[in-house]
């Protein structure tokens, strides 16, 4: 008997059509991918295999019960980490795993030999609270809540969305060992290296089953979707020699712990800086100072000209600064949200209004202009998102990590315009786990243990530390670290 039997399955949000007559199975023990561009049905299909949604039509079983008639027999063998939401912040490690154990009506004392392999990692931290973890450890924490019952089926989606390489690597070690206790995963990836980890996966596109098999033959079979055609930047574009961001000697102290120590460098107008590093690196602290959201302890700085000590409300009218957790208004539409950012950063009205309606021919956006953002795809809303956070023509754009969860192609693209703002004069200083993108910056510097280890070209750090990619020389530097990232 199979682990998981789709039959049929179609499901409808009004009048999107999110699955439509989609079947298939999984067979037991077997690592199976989910995978597909944003809006492909990929959640939904998660959830009513964990019984959280009822399927319009068709059947499903896990474990040989039915997720409609058998619900809470299914809910004592899955365990289920969600995209977006799978820890208490508020609550302490071990807060959170007493809870979850006490959900699935067990104890932690119970259930600890489930998940005594990747506790006794962040064990240590039990009294922290799971908002102050970096990324690879909140990982652990919510793979430890979702197996503290000892499923027999495990539903991954999107766990690693925002988790540096190196963090993602061990999850996916981690898997193996669950895989080797004859435990059946589930798991929808953006990511291509952990495409290929799985045994088979589906391809699911806007509803519809297109395929499955071994992930080379998905992959290579729709590589216009995965592996979109490369994109070009000459980085001899960047040719105006004034510096727009300057550090030196820069330093920010939480008590003893020193988040950034004493790291310096320029990035000039028009360049595309990627800011490399784990998590838990101190990059994050390091462009909080920039952006005039902290202070730094010691060292100095101007951004745009603008000293981060003295001038951050200066230097907050002269940036833009996209976040991968918060970047629009869900409730508000398009064009509302674009009025609103470019009145916050000062622009007039009758400038706003011209500016919105070429922006959005631009973007293809004009038919969506009073579309409530929460309808927008993934992809769309952070072409948006970046959109209005260069609707001011700033001198530099500081994206965190903007393309997390997102799909190839639609990465492809939002890089397309990253070219063009930076084709005309905007700096753009940007984080990212995609070692695929890393590729795409002019310099890029990495950062371990709060200090920058390497700064240079793509092409010069690989021949620098003898590896094939950026993959590799990120791998190569990250594992040095001596400190642990909480």
């Amino acid at each position: 008997m199979n682990a998981i039997e789709v039959e049929h399955i179609s499901k409808s949000y009004g009048a999107v059509q999110a699955l439509n007559d989609v079947s298939f199975a999984v067979e037991r023990g077997e690592v199976f991918g989910l995978i597909g561009p944003d809006g492909s049905g990929k959640t939904t299909m998660f959830r009513i295999l964990c019984t959280l949604l009822l399927p319009d039509a068709g059947s499903a079983a896990v474990d040989g019960f039915d997720t409609v008639t058998q619900m809470n027999d299914i809910r004592r063998r899955v365990g289920y980490m969600p995209g977006k939401f799978s820890l208490y912040q508020d609550l302490t490690v071990h807060e959170n795993l007493e809870f979850f154990a006490t959900l699935f009506g067990t104890t932690v004392d119970e259930g600890y030999d489930s998940v005594k392999a990747i506790y006794s990692q962040i064990e240590r931290f039990d009294r922290r609270k799971a908002g102050a973890l970096s990324g690879g450890m909140k990982q652990k924490l919510a793979l430890c809540c979702a197996l503290v019952h000892n499923p027999s089926v495990l539903m991954l989606d999107e766990p690693t969305t925002g988790v540096d390489p190196v963090s993602r690597k061990e999850f996916w070690d981690m898997l193996q060992g669950l895989k080797q206790r004859g435990i059946t995963i589930v798991a929808a990836t953006p990511y291509l290296d952990e495409v290929r980890r799985c045994e088979r996966v589906a391809f699911l596109d806007k509803g519809v089953l297109r395929g499955i098999d071994s992930p080379d033959a998905i992959l290579d079979r729709f590589a216009d979707i995965f592996n979109p055609p490369g994109i070009t930047h000459d980085a001899q574009n960047v040719t105006h020699d004034s510096n727009v961001i300057v550090v030196e000697h820069l330093v920010k102290a939480f008590g003893t712990f020193h988040a950034v120590d004493d790291i310096s460098f320029t990035v000039k107008r028009g360049e595309i800086f990627g800011f490399l590093g784990a998590n838990g690196a101190g990059k994050t602290t390091a462009m909080h100072m920039l952006t005039g959201l902290n202070q730094p302890t010691s060292g100095r700085g101007t951004v745009a000209g603008y000293d981060i000590c003295t001038q951050h409300e200066e230097i907050k009218r002269h940036i833009g600064y996209m976040s991968q957790k918060f970047a629009l208004y869900e409730d508000l539409t398009v064009a509302e949200n674009i009025r609103l950012f470019a009145g916050i950063y000062g622009m007039a009205d009758d400038e706003i209004a011209r500016k919105t309606d070429l922006v959005l021919q631009r973007l293809k956006f004009a038919d969506h202009k009073h579309d409530l953002v929460a309808s927008l795809p993934l992809g769309w809303k952070q072409k948006l998102a970046f959109t209005v956070s260069i609707f001011h023509e700033p001198c530099v754009v500081f994206l965190d990590e903007p393309t997390g969860g997102v799909d190839p192609a639609t990465r492809r693209q939002f890089w397309e315009l990253i070219y063009d703002a930076a084709s005309r004069g905007i700096t753009v200083f940007v984080t990212t786990h995609y070692m695929d993108e890393a590729e795409y910056c002019d310099r890029i510097s990495i950062m371990v243990d709060g200090k920058i280890v390497a700064m240079d070209t793509p092409q010069a750090l690989k021949q620098q530390f003898n590896q094939p990619d950026m993959d590799h020389v990120f791998t190569y530097l990250a594992r040095q670290a001596t400190r642990s990232s909480d």
